[in-house]
C-alpha cells in the first residue's frame, strides 16, 4: 500500500484562501496545469448534509483506505468554501495522467445535470486565478479531466462545464489582480 501523504483540511473564504495561498512555496514540485473536475456524487445539494470537517475526513477515508491512494485532488470548491484537500506544494492523485504535474481541482456538483452554480463558480474563478497565479501558469494551459488519455471519466466535468468560459473568467480575474502588469505565465 501507498504511503498516505495526509491532508490540509480546512476551508476558505475566497479571501482566505489567497492569503494561504502566500504561505506556500513550491520548492520541490511544481505543477504544469490545473486539471478541472466535479464531485459528481455529492451534488451541491447534498455537500452541506455534514459539516465541511467531517466531509473532509470522509474523503480521506475513502481515498486512502478505499482507494488505497497516496493522496487526493487538492481542492473541493463549494460554494461557501474553498476546501483544501492535499497539500498544494505535492503531487495529488486525481487524473492518471496528470497527477505527477498538475493540481486537481473538484467542484463540488454534477455538472452534466446541473446548471454551473453561480457561487461555485465565483469562488472556483477565485481559487483557480490564485493557483495561477502562484505557480505562474496562464489560464490556457488548463486541463479538463475527460481530456485525459486515460480517464475512464470522459463527462468529468460535465456538460455545463465550458472550458473556454473557464478560462476567460480565470484570465480577467488575473488581469485585474495584475493590472499594468503581465499576467502571470503569459508570453509577451
Amino acid at each position: 500500500m501507498t504511503s498516505w501523504k495526509g491532508i490540509v483540511g480546512k476551508g476558505f473564504t475566497a479571501t482566505e484562501f489567497d492569503s494561504y495561498v502566500q504561505t506556500i512555496h513550491l520548492i520541490t514540485w511544481r505543477p504544469q496545469f490545473v486539471v478541472l473536475h466535479n464531485t459528481y456524487i455529492p451534488r451541491l445539494a447534498n455537500w452541506h448534509d455534514v459539516s465541511g470537517e467531517r466531509r473532509m475526513l470522509n474523503l480521506q477515508s475513502s481515498y486512502r483506505d478505499t482507494q488505497h491512494w497516496s493522496a487526493g485532488p487538492h481542492l473541493f470548491v463549494a460554494d461557501d468554501l474553498i476546501w483544501v484537500f492535499t497539500a498544494l506544494d505535492t503531487p495529488g492523485v486525481h487524473s492518471p495522467s496528470w497527477n505527477a504535474i498538475s493540481w486537481g481541482v473538484e467542484l463540488v456538483g454534477d455538472y452534466s445535470a446541473e446548471p454551473f452554480n453561480a457561487a461555485v463558480q465565483a469562488n472556483a474563478t477565485s481559487a483557480l486565478a490564485t493557483l495561477h497565479g502562484l505557480a505562474g501558469i496562464h489560464p490556457d494551459a488548463l486541463k479538463l479531466h475527460k481530456e485525459d488519455p486515460k480517464t475512464t471519466h470522459k463527462n468529468c466535468p460535465g456538460l455545463n462545464i465550458v472550458k473556454n468560459d473557464v478560462i476567460t473568467l480565470v484570465s480577467a480575474a488575473l488581469e485585474d489582480s495584475f493590472p499594468g502588469e503581465h499576467v502571470p505565465g503569459a508570453v509577451g
